[in-house]
């Protein structure tokens, strides 16, 4: 009698759309095209020290509501023209979330919020809220989790984050390397920044490795290496890392290994003791840094939502309040606001570019 010794734990294997069949269904228009290239070169010219604005991405910890995401972008791009002259606002938009441990995965793994995965929906529902923004003006920020997502949505991003978990990770180093935007690798979760800055070095290199290509096919997916890599400090489990003493020794780091010494601080994780109304403590403190001359912190990011807090994600949808976070804390768009606009009051002050 034969015995399978293939896909033995595997219950079903399901076709996805190509990403070339989404994007022919929602396609990248020139005038969205121009939003999305322009705000890559920004955010370039900040990381190059050309641009001496600050950087911040600011937005929900996930989208999981597209009319709560849109209703959240009309008073970020309010906001964002406002500040513009000192201060370059990109959306947070994360749709896939990495777990410690168990919960729900993101928009694009999980749409329907109950389990049915429907990644189809999702990859949908994310390309189609990448494309309502971008036709607003707004610049799209989010963390690449799976290395097949972006063929399906990259062309609309204009800055990505390697997570915490990820950045170790062979695969997503080399996924950065291919990436056509700024990619930005956090600390890992206990705080240690040495990988952060080896994922640097190593995305900047060429690759070569297993992927699909447009169509959906296997491919070998070759890179030249992606030059926009930078370091982002979240804090860890050693606690927070975002005072001048650390940013300093880590800029050292970064020295050492003939990479430019400027970083972002995440203002959430450990970087708030996972106390969403601590953000703003660690806010401050960074932007009074680069007010004291340290032109290295070139950004900041924040988690908000339009109200403050969590909640979790039951069985029952229509419980969910509208506009709170069903995975970490964010502080609500008036303390949002008004960081922003504080940020942008002490910032006003030009600063000599290093």
């Amino acid at each position: 009698m034969a015995h399978s010794t293939s896909n033995v734990n595997i219950l079903k294997i399901e076709e996805l759309i190509s990403p070339e069949e989404l994007q022919r269904k929602l396609p990248i228009t020139p005038k969205l095209a121009e939003t999305v290239i322009e705000g890559r070169a920004e955010i370039q010219d900040i990381l190059h020290g050309h641009d001496d604005r600050f950087l911040m991405i600011v937005g929900p910890c996930s989208i999981h509501d597209e009319k709560a995401a849109m209703e959240y972008a009309v008073k970020f791009k309010e906001l964002a023209d406002q500040v513009k002259d000192r201060v370059l606002l990109v959306m947070r938009v994360y749709f896939e979330k990495p777990r410690t441990s168990l919960g729900w995965k993101g928009l694009i793994n999980d749409p329907n919020l109950d389990g049915t995965f429907d990644i189809g929906k999702g990859l949908y529902t994310a390309r189609k809220l990448l494309i309502d923004l971008a036709d607003m003006g707004i610049l799209s920020g989010t963390e690449f989790l799976d290395p097949i997502v972006p063929q399906y949505i990259a062309d609309l991003v204009s800055w990505a984050a390697i997570g915490a978990r990820t950045t170790e990770s062979q695969m997503h180093r080399e996924m950065a390397s291919g990436l056509s935007m700024p990619v930005g690798f956090k600390n890992g979760t206990d705080g240690n920044s040495q990988i952060a800055v080896d994922a640097m070095k190593t995305s900047r290199a060429p690759h070569a490795f297993l992927g699909i290509d447009m169509e959906g096919h296997n491919s070998l997916i070759r890179t030249s290496g992606n030059p926009y890599s930078h370091l982002i400090l979240r804090g860890g489990t050693s606690g927070a890392n975002y005072e001048a003493k650390t940013v300093a020794e880590v800029q050292a780091m970064l020295n050492k290994a003939n990479l430019p010494p400027r970083l972002m601080v995440d203002c959430s994780h450990a970087n708030s003791e996972k106390d969403h109304n601590k953000q703003g403590i660690a806010f401050r403190d960074v932007v009074g840094q680069r007010q004291a001359g340290n032109d290295g912190l070139v950004g900041v990011m924040v988690e908000s939502n339009l109200f403050a807090g969590n909640q979790s994600l039951g069985a029952d949808l229509s419980a969910l309040q509208y506009g709170v976070s069903i995975t970490d804390a964010c502080i609500d768009w008036d303390e949002t606001a008004k960081l922003v606009t504080w940020a942008h009051q002490e910032l006003q002050e030009k600063q000599p570019v290093s």
